[in-house]
């Protein structure tokens, strides 16, 4: 049902959508290079004629589109840049993906529909922006679900990165890495957050996900979901007491200015992945798949060092501006969410999965 849901999905997808389009896969001619009679042009015709023979064990000449909504000099379009770099080499030159900073093909959320519908080749993706498509990734923001960066790693690599992956299948997307996107913690204005007791009463800004709004009421708290663009306002307003994101986005935003106190509670982290569309994907040679995934790999890895020398630079820069950062007893911002994994059944293997690479 799942599948015929899903193609249906994408048939009406690739009719009614537009504006994010980016479905590349065309195909570069190479011209036979013409008889030389020195030595040195027949030399650079040899040359010519084993590049040109290369290609063609490769594959043929594809070039393809990237979405990606985070500017220019985050450790995230870094990271895409690298990948790109990468699939290039790793192909012998015959996959080309051309990378879109700062939404400029489309929104996040438009480019998963653009990648199910096969009008959009790859995007960068969280999997928060993911789940209201395909459910599962629901579960990578169950709160305290990675006790540390190895253990979440573990598991994204291992057995219970690979069954998410398997889900994509159902609506016409490969998954290719996860990426690195950042522990979440909360801040706020006024009230610094030393124990849940704390949170009580509080208006905390959350993502307009049902797994955090769970969490954030399970704490104690008000849940009230807002555009990103307008939280700052909101802290510096008083229309919420404090929000939830980490370093990078609270100094990058600016809300390190006006919310002072950052406590350490790493309620979430949800990953970020590349997706790819199946219509893309199916273009390619099993080489050139093969050197896209080593070059997904490599720049992964290269990616989440990137982003964790960001966040610890981030935080070093919040604190000379005279932020507070709190640690606290995670153990019972635990127990307190307990309850929340009882509402979710449907994320249960995948979390049993999880916990297991522990």
């Amino acid at each position: 049902m799942k599948k015929i849901l899903a193609a249906v999905i994408s048939g009406v997808m690739m009719v009614s959508l537009a504006g994010c389009s980016g479905s590349g896969g065309t195909t570069a001619a190479t011209a036979a290079p013409a008889a030389a009679s020195s030595e040195a042009d027949t030399a650079e015709t040899a040359a010519k004629t084993d590049t040109a023979e290369g290609s063609a064990e490769m594959g043929e000449v594809l070039h393809f589109k990237l979405a990606e909504n985070q500017p220019e000099g985050n450790p995230i379009t870094d990271g895409m840049y690298r990948f790109a770099e990468l699939a290039k080499e790793y192909t012998g030159g015959t996959v080309n993906i051309e990378v879109y900073p700062n939404a400029a093909l489309c929104d996040e959320a438009s480019s998963i529909d653009q990648v199910m519908a096969g009008t959009l080749d790859f995007s960068r993706v969280n999997t928060n922006s993911l789940a209201p498509v395909v459910d599962l990734f629901g579960a990578f923001s169950m709160p305290y679900l990675f006790s540390d960066m190895e253990a979440k790693y573990r598991a994204l690599d291992g057995d219970a990165g690979t069954m998410a992956f398997e889900e994509l299948e159902e609506y016409q997307m490969v998954g290719l890495d996860y990426y690195e996107a950042g522990s979440r913690n909360f801040y706020t204005t006024d009230k610094p957050i030393t124990s849940v007791s704390d949170l009580k009463g509080m208006k905390i800004r959350v993502q307009q996900t049902e797994v955090a709004i769970s969490m954030v009421q399970a704490l104690g708290a008000e849940a009230t979901p807002m555009d990103y663009g307008e939280v700052f306002q909101g802290l510096q307003t008083g229309i919420v007491d404090g929000a939830e994101n980490d370093f990078v986005s609270y100094y990058t935003s600016g809300h390190y200015e006006v919310a002072k106190n950052y406590t350490l509670d790493g309620h979430m982290a949800p990953p970020a992945l590349v997706i790819c569309s199946r219509k893309a994907w199916d273009q390619m040679t099993d080489s050139q798949k093969e050197g896209v995934r080593k070059a997904s790999r490599e720049a992964a890895e290269w990616q989440r060092q990137a982003m964790q020398d960001y966040q610890e630079e981030s935080r070093a820069v919040c604190e000379e501006s005279g932020c507070t950062i709190i640690n606290v007893d995670v153990k019972e911002f635990q127990d307190a969410v307990s309850s929340v994994y009882d509402q979710y059944p449907q994320y249960q293997e995948l979390v049993d999965l999880v916990r297991a690479a522990e």
